[in-house]
């Protein structure tokens, strides 16, 4: 009961959390005072920084859900590595404005990488605690395919945001390109995957 508790409780600050992120980002979106449509053109960057961020802020939250749902006992590692993960998604309506405003500025697309990364490095502190709870509590094998399959996209998805924020020295653009893989990636979760793992507990329990 109290480990349920716990698990709610996490869930829902990190639910508050994330609307708030997505309410602050909505709020820098200004309509333009000049009613011509070379004003819209001009804010297609903006648009875009925040169509981006939107869909990142979105899919790690159904995948974040899915995970928690997972869990039975709330460690303290696990609730650290959820906080880590929130700083540097909050983080992310700065690096969106900053990005929507200077597209072409290296230091808007690195900045933004530097972010992105913050965040995946967040989630995959998330991911491995969650692993390691099931693998622990007897859920699954530790060299279960699907939870390797997972930590490999993960990984993977770390890797190229690590390699945007150079990049954006070299490319803004193909930095750019690269932040839209990870989204990509994430964009269904393994929904087979957690039901399976979701009826093994409760024949476990």
């Amino acid at each position: 009961m109290t480990a349920q508790m716990q698990s709610t409780r996490l869930e829902a600050f990190s639910d508050g959390v994330i609307a708030i992120i997505i309410t602050i980002m909505v709020l820098e979106l200004h309509v333009p005072r000049d009613e011509s449509p070379h004003a819209l053109v001009a804010l297609l960057p903006v648009l875009f920084s925040y169509v981006l961020s939107f869909a990142t802020v979105a899919i790690y939250w159904v995948n974040h859900h899915h995970l928690i749902h997972l869990v039975r006992r709330v460690t303290s590692r696990l609730l650290w590595a959820n906080i880590l993960f929130l700083f540097w998604l909050s983080l992310l309506p700065f690096a969106t404005g900053y990005l929507g405003a200077h597209p072409a500025l290296p230091m808007a697309a690195a900045l933004y990488g530097a972010v992105a990364t913050g965040c995946a490095l967040g989630f995959f502190l998330i991911q491995h605690g969650v692993s390691t709870h099931l693998a622990s509590a007897g859920v699954v094998a530790d060299e279960d395919t699907g939870a390797v399959g997972f930590r490999i996209r993960n990984l993977v998805s770390l890797a190229l945001l690590v390699a945007s924020i150079p990049l954006a020295f070299m490319s803004t653009w193909l930095a750019i390109a690269l932040f839209c893989v990870p989204p990509l990636m994430y964009f269904m979760p393994d929904d087979a995957r957690v039901e399976s793992l979701l009826a093994a507990e409760e024949d476990d329990a």
